[in-house]
């Protein structure tokens, strides 16, 4: 067990270890353009991604908008059940996020997909209405790539293929989009 654990923590660093550290940079960048143009982001994923997704929003719109003095409007797509469930029913499942962004979404706003294989059908689907009707695309995945690689204005690519590793990589990745700003509220300034 002890061999097992060691090898899990050794893999885990080679999967930190790849976050490729301007590609998130220009991601801070690109939150503070959002937030100086009080533009909207929203932020979607399955499974670990949508747990993922909720934890962003919460702390981007409540611990780094408390730090800034100045209020980022985050979105997480998966956080409506009754929504998604009337969306999927209605129309099918791939169709629970696009659907979403045709009501809110507008050009120059952010579209924040988040998948370990960056197929996921509805999230595919969503940065592509996004990318065709003008929001700033950005794409987390993991080393398949997938759909949403190619969809994504910028793309952050986890060299690794276990759903464990490279969503907590991708938690990491959240975090530090949001500690940017809680650590240091003078870059959200003008």
């Amino acid at each position: 067990m002890n061999k097992w654990i060691s090898n899990y923590v050794a893999a885990q660093k080679a999967a930190l270890d790849s976050i490729p550290v301007e590609s998130v940079a220009r991601l801070i960048e690109s939150l503070k353009k959002a937030l100086l143009e009080d533009r909207q982001i929203f932020v979607f994923g399955n499974g670990g991604s949508a747990a993922n997704s909720s934890h962003f929003a919460v702390d981007l719109g409540k611990g780094s908008s408390d730090k800034v003095g100045r209020r980022f409007r985050v979105l997480s797509l998966n956080d409506n059940v009754a929504w998604m469930t009337a969306l999927g029913n209605d129309f099918a499942y791939e169709d629970i996020y696009v659907r979403q962004l045709m009501n809110y979404g507008r050009p120059g706003d952010i579209a924040l997909g988040i998948s370990v294989s960056g197929n996921s059908p509805n999230c595919v689907k969503a940065l592509q209405w996004a990318r065709d009707n003008g929001l700033h695309t950005i794409a987390l995945v993991g080393a398949k790539r997938g759909a949403m690689a190619d969809l994504g204005h910028e793309v952050v690519v986890i060299n690794d293929t276990h759903y464990g590793r490279v969503e907590d990589s991708q938690m990491g990745i959240c975090h530090m989009l949001c500690y940017a700003f809680m650590e240091n509220p003078q870059w959200a300034e003008a």
